[in-house]
């Protein structure tokens, strides 16, 4: 077992000198480099002229006009750089549209129900699917009360669900009407029964 250290302090030893001599080699190598450097002026340099300009590129007009995609569709197109500007040029002759003055939308049409007096609306907050925004919506419209909901038919909901934006679909999906019926008749028990608790 002495014989096998001995054999092996040797063989560390020598490994430990080859490896010193080849980082001595290199480190010193590194220092006595006598290459010249050299430095090339660049535009960030303190001094140094601005960069040259293609003043040709800078003044040629758009290579996308709304013309030129009026009437190309997106078959035509294979980049997804042309079909950017295509929507560009879409939205350019949108707002051109915009621009151009337009009639006065037609006047909402009002309920179906006769429009009570200010002291007569109920609080159609407690049909479920109605929110503050919607109360306010349906009262701009002229519907305050349980008894117009109730009254509605699918003309009436068509109608009124038109007017309704983002909530469109609510009346049928809610069932406004059936609960404006329980909430009309005063029947609180018949309403908890089929919606749940008010």
């Amino acid at each position: 077992m002495l014989q096998t250290i001995e054999a092996n302090w040797v063989a560390f030893a020598l490994a430990l000198v080859i490896g010193l001599l080849v980082a001595w080699w290199l480190f010193g190598r590194g220092s006595r480099d006598n290459r010249q450097r050299s430095h090339k002026p660049d535009v960030l340099d303190e001094g140094a002229a601005p960069a040259a300009r293609n003043q040709a590129l800078i003044d040629a007009p758009s290579a996308v006009t709304a013309a030129a995609f009026a009437d190309t569709g997106p078959s035509v197109m294979g980049g997804m750089g042309e079909v950017i500007a295509a929507a560009a040029a879409s939205e350019v002759i949108d707002a051109e549209e915009e621009a151009q003055p337009t009639p006065p939308p037609a006047a909402p049409s009002p309920a179906p129900a006769a429009i009570p007096a200010a002291g007569e609306a109920d609080d159609l907050r407690r049909i479920k699917g109605v929110g503050p925004k919607l109360v306010a919506l349906l009262q701009s419209l002229g519907i305050t009360t349980y008894a117009q909901v109730a009254a509605w038919t699918d003309a009436d909901i068509d109608r009124v669900d038109a007017q309704l934006g983002t909530f469109a679909g609510r009346i049928r999906r809610d069932s406004w009407v059936e609960q404006a019926q329980f909430l009309a008749a005063g029947d609180t028990a018949g309403f908890e029964g089929r919606f749940g608790k008010l």
